[in-house]
Order: C-alpha cells, then structure tokens, then sequence
C-alpha cells in the first residue's frame, strides 16, 4: 500500500467515480421506466397482430411474397446492439449467442449482419462475420418512422431474392436484472395455423386482400418491438452495472480508509515513540 497522500488520493478519485457511476444510475433507471412502459404497450398488439395472421392464414392458400419459404442459401441477421458502453454484458453476450446459433441453425450457410448501434460492429468483424451496414441513429431516437424505412428496406432484400431469409437477433427484456439473448424469424412470415380446419368467416375484403395488407405493417411491427426490447434491455443492464460499480466502488473506499486510518495511526505511534525515545535519551 502506498503512503498516506497516495490513499487520500485515491480515496477522492474513487469518490468521484461513484458519483458519476451513481448519477448513471439514476438516468437509466428513469429511461428503463419509459423503454419498459414503451414495450409493454407494444407486446400485446405486436401478439394480436399474430394471431390475426394466423387466423387469416387458415382461410388462405397463398404461400408467395413475403410467406414465401425458400431453401436458405444466404440469410441476414439484424443484430441490435447499443451505441454506448458501460452496460455490462450486453453486448459481448449477444454476440457470443449469435455464434452459437450460427454454428448450429445456420451452419453451412452464407449470412451477413445489419448492426443497428455501433458498439457490436468491432466484436462482430472480429469474431469473422460479414457487417454489411450500422444504423446507429436509430437507437439513439428510436421511433415508428425509421424502422418503417428499415423495414421496407429489408422486404426489398427478401423479395428481390438477396436473401432468402432475414433474423432478427436482440436481447428480449425480462425485468432490469435479467435480459434474454433471443432471435426470430423475420422474413419470410411464419403462418402458423391456430387450429386443423378453417374458419368458416366471411371476409369483405377477401382474407388474400388483408393480408396483402397486414402482413408488411406485421413486419414492420415485429422489428419495432425488437427494437423497444433491445432498448429496455440495454437499459435494465446499464443501470445494473452501474449499482454494481458503485457498490464496488464503495467497498473500495471503505477498504481504503480503512487502511489510511491504520497507517495513519501507525505514524502517530511511531512519533509519540521517538518522542518518547528522545525524552529518555535527555534524561540519561
């Protein structure tokens, strides 16, 4: 351990770190309130619009466009990451999570990545994966417009051919303590039967009509969500590493003061001892 001036010293520089770290804290915690309220004002839409599909499915046997399934020889990954660091693992366990399923679901097969925030792009072009595009505004001002634009991009891709399947890969928001490494099936649209027969419903449209229609806004829906779980999730970890650092941080400046304190009288000891030594020596 250093001298007394060193310790005080950092003392004071902890102490200024967990004042910043506490004052992190505090903002994402009130920005967690309003991503939270934000995606849980989305989810049951984003599942109704799901369920109507898959009804309308039952009553329509158009497998083109967009539910068009294709043999997977190049796919795209929409990877959703943050712009900023200080969020703990946020990152880095997206992209080991990526790996993963890359390796088992979708081995053999050609991918590239559209990064939306900046911060994963170096970790994926390390680990070997093709970045092809960064949207970072995206993350920074999130809204219904933009993705829109990002969403009609995407259905280009698939529908022109240049990918035969697009995934969406985010961390899916559970609560500010735990955030779930997930991915999903963008395009092409899963129609999932809700039961073995058919609806007997009158459609005014026809059922092929609402869903020419239904299903580009239940694209641009499913990416919207995502992007509102991603961002609540890279909120909840922020604010958890950041009481975790000013926790740390505490128990650092405890242990410090507790060893300043020590020295401290350590010194005051030693000085009362050579005065006392002295005193002798002059009476001798």
């Amino acid at each position: 351990m250093g001298n007394l001036k060193e310790i005080r010293t950092r003392i004071s520089s902890i102490s200024k770190s967990m004042q910043i770290t506490s004052a992190m804290k505090m903002v994402s915690a009130a920005r967690l309130k309003k991503s939270q309220d934000s995606i849980e004002k989305m989810r049951p839409y984003a599942e109704k619009m799901n369920l109507l599909i898959s009804d309308l499915s039952s009553n329509d046997e158009n497998s083109g466009g967009l539910t068009n399934e294709r043999v997977k020889e190049k796919i795209l990954f929409v990877f959703i990451s943050s712009n900023k660091g200080l969020c703990g693992s946020f990152n880095t366990s997206l992209v080991k999570y990526l790996e993963e399923i890359n390796s088992i679901k979708f081995k053999n097969i050609k991918s590239d990545i559209i990064c939306l925030g900046k911060k994963a792009e170096p970790i994926l072009k390390r680990k070997g994966f093709n970045v092809k595009e960064v949207h970072e505004a995206i993350i920074d001002s999130p809204n219904f417009e933009e993705t829109v634009n990002l969403s009609n991009s995407l259905m280009n891709k698939f529908l022109t051919g240049e990918y035969d399947s697009v995934i969406l890969i985010y961390n899916k928001f559970k609560n500010a303590a735990v955030q779930i490494p997930f991915h999903e099936q963008l395009l092409p649209i899963q129609r999932e039967n809700l039961s073995a027969q058919k609806n007997s419903y009158e459609f005014e449209p026809s059922s092929f009509e609402i869903l020419e229609e239904l299903l580009p806004r239940s694209v641009k829906i499913k990416t919207y969500k995502s992007l509102l779980e991603s961002i609540a999730s890279e909120n909840g970890s922020r604010m958890t590493a950041m009481h975790k650092a000013t926790d740390n941080a505490k128990d650092l400046q405890e242990s410090l003061k507790l060893s300043y304190n020590r020295q401290r009288q350590a010194a005051i000891t030693n000085e009362i001892l050579e005065i006392v030594a002295g005193a002798e020596a002059l009476k001798k």
